[in-house]
């Protein structure tokens, strides 16, 4: 098939590379950080999964505020508004909890952050030996300028993934720190 569509378009003198480099749009990015906790993974993932309490473990949010209404579909759920430090917020979507896998998973409604699109996940497994929990934490979203180049600055591939990559980074480090100085 692609064969025929070559010749087609190679006598009709038809160029198609101008049209496939500029509707591409921005690739999909993917940001997944690990690390390993000593303590055991239900504490830890009873830390995790506290949705509303963000700010007690990444040191980045001042303040955590939680509501519960109806979505788009009609249904009852709960979102965030995590204020940070440095400025700005997010509005979040609360999408589900699953405690027998360890697993809570969300979405970026708006912000302030330089990207869009954003679903994450943060799961609580068991670690390599007893009284361990790695906790893994991806996230998955798109540049902030979503037309093709030039790109203004600060709305790239590179600054979207920085600054959930920094996030992620500082967020673990603490959760780790708070993990494993609880009693």
């Amino acid at each position: 098939m692609k064969k025929i569509l070559a010749l087609i378009t190679l006598s009709l003198g038809i160029s198609l590379a101008p049209f496939s480099a500029s509707a591409h749009g921005p690739a999909p990015q993917k940001v997944e950080k690990t690390i390993t906790i000593k303590a055991d993974p239900a504490k830890v993932w009873a830390i995790v999964k506290d949705f509303g309490n963000m700010h007690q473990w990444h040191p980045g949010v001042a303040s955590t505020k939680l509501e519960q209404k109806k979505d788009d579909n009609g249904d009852l759920a709960t979102y965030r508004t995590l204020t940070f430090k440095a400025g700005g917020n997010v509005y979040e979507k609360l999408r589900s909890i699953d405690d027998a896998s360890m697993k809570m998973k969300y979405e970026i409604i708006s912000g302030t952050l330089p990207l869009t699109d954003y679903n994450s996940s943060i799961t609580v497994t068991q670690g390599a030996n007893a009284g361990e929990a790695t906790v893994t934490w991806v996230g998955r979203f798109y540049r902030l300028y979503k037309l093709n180049p030039p790109i203004p600055e600060g709305q790239d591939d590179a600054t979207a993934v920085k600054a959930i990559t920094d996030i992620f980074d500082s967020g673990l480090a603490n959760l780790q720190k708070v993990a494993e100085s609880a009693k």
